[in-house]
């Protein structure tokens, strides 16, 4: 097999220390070495580059190409499995090698990167939200109409669930239609026209019995969870992330903290809805209000999160915002409290961690798939290194290159 040394510049490994000068070596999809004065059958230059581990994004949705629901309802149905794949690609583009889709993906078009088919990260599917009748996954109007993001089809079933007993019987069919995550929404949330972000919903019976059937299943559980009371059950519950935590009080964090539950805070997202409102998408009555009013919450929640030790993971509810942008989240997570290489490390190996895949990436080390990313400059400034992304490779092979010029030469 043919060796490729990256060499010249400097390496951020995924493991909090700073970057430093060394090359790396990679043969058959796997990092061999990384260490200085690195040998192989051809090179990569890197020089005035940092190579960082490939970025995850452990909260988007890429079936779901905006947010216009009105727009939505006009679209062709199998429009979406379309743009899904554009969105993919997208994704991959800005430096995200792995992603856990939080509803809407399927397990075709999982298998379809899988495949080769389309290109797009390293993918976890949770296909369809549980949601209670009237919850943030019931998209039911006062007129008894019902606009959701996506209808159900083979594949794709409801996820309107009550009661234990249909709890139960929910998450076997997701599993069967391929889920490797169970998500649940504990809370209302913005997008929903008929609930408030400050209330739980489910109550702790129906949560036991989700994370019960999920576990029996090798299957992780995150929760959608704004309200202060949805996120508390959803710990108590033995869920594995909070998805948002917009409302954490004092015992949820220290309930995260006894847990070692994760948080993935998405902090772009209520700002997505609002960038959306400016550029004249319509909402229903109530969620413009909502998502001004949660904005100074979550980073409120999110700081006090980051300066009690909770592990933070990183994901940005893409789809609400656009695809491709995910790296503005850093940013966002450095104004929230985190020092930049902390918020590198949420968004490789912490976010490896979550998922359960840290045996194989998340970190650049030998043994490890050769995800990985090359940003011009300083790494750790993390305001402008979106628009620095230079190079991605996956299992070695580059699916984005700014500079072709610069690739791969025989030595």
């Amino acid at each position: 097999m043919t060796r490729t040394v990256f060499r010249g510049g400097r390496v951020f490994d995924g493991s909090g220390a700073a970057p430093r000068e060394a090359d790396i070596v990679v043969e058959d999809g796997a990092i061999r070495d990384v260490g200085t004065g690195l040998d192989a059958d051809s090179a990569v230059d890197v020089s005035g580059r940092t190579v960082l581990p490939g970025f995850f994004d452990c909260h988007v949705h890429v079936a779901l190409s905006h947010i216009d629901i009105w727009r939505i309802a006009q679209t062709p149905f199998s429009l979406h499995f379309y743009e899904a794949a554009h969105n993919l690609e997208a994704t991959l583009r800005a430096g995200v090698t792995s992603i856990r889709d939080a509803g809407g993906a399927d397990l075709g078009m999982k298998t379809a990167v899988n495949t080769g088919l389309i290109r797009g990260p390293r993918m976890q599917i949770a296909i369809r939200m549980l949601s209670q009748t009237g919850g943030h996954g019931d998209g039911t109007l006062p007129s008894g109409t019902c606009l959701v993001l996506r209808p159900d089809y083979p594949g794709m079933p409801s996820g309107i669930v009550d009661g234990p007993d249909e709890m139960r019987r929910r998450v076997r069919e997701l599993v069967r239609e391929g889920a490797d995550v169970i998500k649940v929404a504990t809370s209302g949330g913005v997008l929903s026209p008929r609930d408030s972000p400050k209330h739980a919903h489910f109550r702790p019976l129906e949560l036991e019995v989700l994370v019960q059937e999920a576990t029996a299943a090798g299957r992780f559980v995150m929760a959608h969870a704004q309200a202060t009371d949805g996120i508390k059950n959803a710990i108590r519950a033995g869920i594995r992330s909070i998805e948002h935590g917009v409302y954490l009080d004092d015992e949820a964090i220290k309930l995260m903290l006894d847990r070692g539950t994760y948080l993935v805070a998405t902090l772009v997202a209520p700002l997505g809805v609002i960038d959306a409102a400016e550029q004249g998408v319509s909402f229903p009555p109530g969620v413009l209000e909502k998502a001004h009013d949660v904005v100074d919450a979550h980073r409120q929640s999110f700081r006090s999160a980051v300066a009690a030790g909770v592990r933070v993971a990183m994901g940005t509810d893409s789809g609400v915002t656009p695809h491709g942008r995910n790296l503005r989240e850093l940013e966002l997570m450095r104004l929230g409290g985190m020092a930049p290489a902390d918020v590198l490390v949420a968004a490789t190996r912490t976010s490896a961690e979550l998922l359960g895949v840290s045996d194989r990436v998340g970190t650049i080390e030998p043994g490890k798939r050769a995800d990985l990313v090359l940003v011009e400059g300083d790494a750790y400034d993390l305001a402008t290194l979106p628009d620095r992304i230079r190079g991605v490779y996956l299992d070695g092979r580059p699916v984005f290159e700014a500079t072709p010029e610069r690739a791969a030469v025989t030595v």
